[in-house]
């Protein structure tokens, strides 16, 4: 016998709640009751309860994250220290890499790269003011998603003419591969190390780039290949440092060192590379296999996915921003968007794998969606509106896009506008930072269309983020309790209430990094 989804309430004028508690009821069981499914068997047992992390948000201040987990045992506290993102640069995610320095099954305090310096030494506090493991645990064996080999069709500019930035459309062709994805996915892809950065590496090492390594997947590889696709040599570890440090023969290079492990402020040279470190301290020499061992492995690198496979079947588009800075004299590349940029389409294979998201459009296509963009944010939100166009799917949706200049940084202007005269995307507002005297983002168009965004809500909306954590993901979340407290009438702790639950309910998702 199928079940009936039963209607929404609506809670009646006559209840005895005041105009603010009747709103944020109101779009609590619109999201409650819109997301239930049909078909479930009432004699189902519930399923056991998650435990809580009310620090994992990105959003929050580190003392906030700490205070939330005070009292937790040290694997939490840990936790709480980290950015949030679980964006697997440092091989985990923020629970499992927490938990395995609690364990002693690692050492290193520095590979959350988001996080940087504080939370590094955050990390070291904490640990240092813990009990010991007994012994190390042995590591969990995680499930990891198929890699396989992938070709880069193309990399072409999406920036115009006097862009500061250097944004690329890129096409990935799955074709064999037997990957599939979909909207609202990422992409993991394995990027060497730049071919000129070893080279000046191996010069600074005064290595012929031909001894034998044994790499961290335990083959032997020739350094110069071990270098270039098994280790990071842009993001040195604490041991890295360590290491020098014990080896140096000239004192003051010891003492710089140590200052560098420590995550002194000042300590130069800041944001070190293993080439910076090897011209800065050149009395630092350990031996070749032990100071390649201290070099953290080359991890792959993850993309939200810019397509939907019913639009671009056998292709995974991404929207990429090339890194590129110049410090001490010296242009600095990012491993993969460089790659991607300007190496990948001309050279062969590599390996990639696709990571399941939480990032979903709603089971119902009729729930109105907004969705919060800047820059290379909008990537998952090309993805959904490419599946609702492919699928006919005619829902109110509402994008808020920012970045520098309309003329030359309008990420996929084109595609914006068919859809809007489609009916595919309900409305669209932009926020050009630099194209006027007072810079304008993201948040303060939402704060100018507060009324609409807590309409949509109430229609039991779901809200959408994507891009920077560290200031516009925390801005459009100050944002959003902002636009609850003015608009549904909610006192402070209400409106965080309010936010927290459309969270809880999926209907307040974010993919920040």
């Amino acid at each position: 016998m199928n079940a009936i989804n039963p209607p929404t309430p609506i809670i009646p004028e006559t209840a005895p709640f005041n105009p603010a508690q009747r709103a944020w009821l109101n779009g609590f069981l619109a999201g409650l009751y819109g997301g239930a499914g049909a078909g479930q068997s009432s004699a189902a047992p519930p399923p056991p309860p998650a435990e809580d992390f009310p620090w994992h948000d990105p959003t929050l201040e580190m003392d906030e994250r700490l205070s939330l987990a005070e009292g937790k045992p040290i694997a939490r506290r840990l936790m709480a220290a980290m950015a949030q993102l679980d964006c697997g640069q440092c091989g985990y995610l923020c629970q499992t890499y927490a938990e395995a320095l609690a364990e002693g099954r690692e050492t290193s305090t520095s590979l959350c790269v988001p996080g940087a310096k504080p939370t590094a030494r955050m990390l070291k506090q904490l640990l240092a003011n813990a009990p010991a493991p007994a012994a190390p645990a042995a590591a969990p064996v995680l499930a990891t998603a198929p890699r396989r080999e992938v070709r880069v069709a193309s990399a072409a500019r999406l920036t115009g003419t006097g862009s500061a930035k250097d944004v690329r459309h890129v096409v990935i062709d799955l074709a064999a591969s037997g990957l599939v994805y979909e909207a609202g996915d990422s992409i993991s892809v394995a990027a060497p190390n730049d071919p000129a950065l070893v080279g000046a590496t191996l010069t600074a090492l005064r290595a012929k780039g031909e001894e034998p390594i044994i790499c961290p997947d335990g083959a032997t590889r020739p350094l110069r290949e071990a270098l270039a696709s098994q280790f990071d040599i842009a993001r040195p570890l604490d041991r890295t440092l360590d290491l020098l440090a014990m080896t140096a023969t000239y004192p003051p290079h010891a003492e710089a060192l140590r200052r560098l492990t420590d995550g002194d402020d000042g300590a130069e040279p800041d944001g070190a590379d293993l080439l910076d470190l090897l011209t800065a301290f050149p009395s630092a020499r350990p031996p070749l296999a032990d100071l390649i061992r201290s070099l953290p492995a080359l991890k792959p690198r993850l993309y939200s996915i810019a397509s939907s496979p019913r639009a671009t079947p056998g292709e995974v588009h991404l929207c990429v921003g090339v890194v590129r800075d110049e410090r001490r004299g010296r242009i600095r590349n990012g491993i993969a968007s460089s790659f991607l940029a300007d190496r990948a389409a001309a050279g062969g294979p590599i390996a990639a794998s696709i990571q399941a998201s939480h990032f979903r459009l709603p089971a119902d296509p009729t729930t109105p969606i907004i969705m919060c963009g800047p820059g290379t944010g909008i990537a998952p939100f090309r993805a959904f509106l490419q599946e609702r166009a492919a699928t006919g799917q005619r829902g109110r949706a509402w994008l808020l896009f920012g970045e520098q200049h309309r003329a030359s940084d309008f990420l996929f202007e084109p595609e914006f506008a068919a859809w809007l005269k489609t009916g595919t995307l309900t409305r669209l507002d932009t926020a050009f930072s630099r194209d006027q005297r007072e810079k304008i983002y993201v948040q303060d168009r939402m704060r100018e269309n507060g009324a609409d965004i807590w309409r949509w809500l109430q229609d039991g909306g779901y809200f959408y983020v994507c891009g920077d954590a560290s200031r516009m993901a925390r801005d459009v979340d100050a944002t959003l309790r902002r636009i609850a407290m003015t608009e549904g009438n909610l006192d402070e702790a209400q409106a965080r209430d309010f936010v927290s639950a459309l969270a809880r309910q999926g209907r307040y998702q974010r993919d920040v990094y």
